[in-house]
């Protein structure tokens, strides 16, 4: 498949998962009035909609033909997905995200973690029109989530944090939500547990590839983003690179990258990618990324070609190229 033709299949799939989130706002905000509508303007605000499309092909790639079918499931990921950035924004103090101004922001903190929830509400009652064993899929990644969230606010400055606890933390916030939403559409379309676990081990991999891509742009630069350059940093968020040449780096170097994390400013970024050059961490996490990118096509094969795997698999590579 050409890239330009997978490009306008997938913008076309995104399209349409917007306009069914707009009516979905539309018809709550007639109901639940300002919470609905304030929850919606950070649901509706953009985005690539990567994880309900995911959870669209996987269905289809496990022979599902009726998009209606698990069209609600995907939803529902994406509404828990906003939900989680709506708390994480209260938790880091974020101004703006996707380039506009936060809820708690503007509407303050209460309002903010109310409206958090809402939208957590409202993707448990999509998801929860399945049958008994997917609804357990994501009561255990929303539950996953809030254990993993915990777990990385213990390790906020924590100069000793261990790669371990990096893949424990990202393994429940950022890759089992891709996990989850892909093993359920595999339920979804009623094909035998070696299809689902495969589909969640696909999503694990691709989203632990997924998260540590991040770390590497939030060091970079993005434009694409929506957030600032550094944020992990300046938040005292333990990213891999980080946490890797804490680990490598030995005497001066490492109390000054200690020195560095613990009270950062924007002026240190240099003296930042210098050190971390040095410990070879941004190659590190490059040779990480592409690990887990080969480790999820492999899942791929106990699937028979189609479109929909066809899909699957650009994503993974732009994602490589992100």
């Amino acid at each position: 498949m050409e890239e330009n033709e997978a490009l306008a299949i997938l913008d076309q799939m995104r399209i349409e998962i917007d306009e069914l989130l707009e009516v979905l706002i539309e018809e709550k905000s007639k109901i639940f009035g300002e919470v609905a509508t304030i929850s919606g303007s950070v649901l509706l605000a953009g985005g690539k909609r990567l994880r309900p499309i995911m959870v669209l092909l996987a269905y289809e790639m496990a022979g599902g033909e009726n998009l209606e079918e698990v069209m609600p499931l995907a939803l529902a990921f994406e509404l828990i997905h906003t939900a989680t950035l709506v708390h994480d924004d209260i938790n880091d103090q974020a101004d703006t995200r996707r380039n506009k101004a936060t809820i708690h922001s503007q509407e303050g903190e209460a309002k903010a973690i109310i409206a958090g929830d809402w939208l957590f509400v409202q993707g448990f009652g999509l998801g929860g029109r399945y049958r008994g064993e997917v609804v357990d899929v994501m009561s255990n990644c929303c539950a996953k989530i809030a254990s993993s969230e915990f777990h990385q606010l213990n390790h906020v400055m924590d100069l000793t944090t261990s790669p371990e606890d990096y893949l424990e933390v990202v393994k429940g916030k950022t890759a089992g939500p891709f996990s989850a939403g892909c093993e359920g559409a595999v339920m979804v379309a009623g094909k035998p547990k070696n299809q689902s676990d495969a589909m969640a081990n696909f999503g694990m991999e691709l989203g632990v590839a997924f998260q540590l891509v991040d770390d590497l742009l939030d060091i970079k630069g993005d434009d694409n983003m929506g957030k600032p350059r550094g944020s992990d940093v300046h938040e005292g968020k333990m990213t891999l690179p980080l946490i890797h040449a804490l680990t490598l780096l030995h005497s001066e170097e490492r109390a000054r990258l200690g020195e560095i994390l613990s009270d950062f400013k924007d002026e240190y970024f240099d003296e930042l990618i210098e050190l971390l050059q040095r410990s070879d961490s941004l190659s590190y996490a490059e040779i990480l990324i592409e690990n887990h990118l080969e480790r999820a096509l492999s899942y791929l094969d106990v699937f028979e070609d189609s479109q929909a795997k066809e899909l699957m698999r650009f994503i993974v590579s732009k994602l490589s190229d992100r």
